[in-house]
């Protein structure tokens, strides 16, 4: 007995690697923006996370929206796969006493730069539709609040930033699910604020 499935109009013979990276990013983040907000400590199930599915998830999609000529697509998803890889590799390689943690100023400094990048990434976000221009706006905050919350050392800022980060993943996930469920029925299941380009 054959499963019917739903055919999903591909028009380039390639599928839309949008929502892997998406949820690759979103659900990275929310787990670590839990930390940041104080609920569990930093574990092995964030770098986890950090490598496998915010990494390289996200430079795998990178890699397809390459093949569907998807220029924001691919510096968006293989930029943030290497944020994340990039992340895990400044912790841990601290932790292995491989070289010396970097100090607070400089933790700022790399979270300020991702901040920049995001907010330039930003602009693009307004030919293509609301929950990504949210994704994005969000994620520039997020970086700003970690930076000042490095910078300060003011623990309030971090738990702050953490509920915003949640927030930012959780937006993230949706608009990636909702490109699943959007092409999967063919119209808009769950509403993503097309722009008029």
């Amino acid at each position: 007995m054959s499963i019917p499935t739903t055919p999903v109009a591909v028009k380039d013979g390639i599928a839309n690697p949008a929502p892997l990276g998406l949820c690759a990013f979103g659900m990275t983040t929310v787990l670590l923006n839990i930390h940041n907000a104080g609920f569990f400590e930093m574990n092995s199930m964030i770098f986890g996370m950090g490598i496998f599915y915010g990494g390289l998830a996200q430079v795998i999609a990178g890699y397809i929206e390459a093949k569907k000529n998807n220029t924001f697509g691919l510096t968006a998803f293989t930029s943030y796969g290497f944020f994340w890889l990039s992340l895990v590799g400044l912790l841990v390689m601290a932790k292995l006493g491989w070289v010396a943690a970097p100090a607070a100023n400089a933790f700022a400094a790399y979270l300020l730069m991702w901040g920049l990048f995001t907010f330039l990434l930003f602009f693009g976000t307004l030919r293509l539709n609301r929950a990504l221009q949210f994704v994005f706006a969000s994620l520039t905050i997020l970086f700003v609040l970690l930076a000042i919350a490095k910078t300060t050392g003011n623990e309030s800022i971090e738990h702050f930033a953490g509920y915003e980060g949640i927030m930012c993943g959780a937006s993230a996930i949706y608009t990636g699910i909702a490109n699943v469920l959007n092409e999967l029925y063919g119209r808009e299941v769950w509403p993503v604020g097309a722009v008029n380009k």
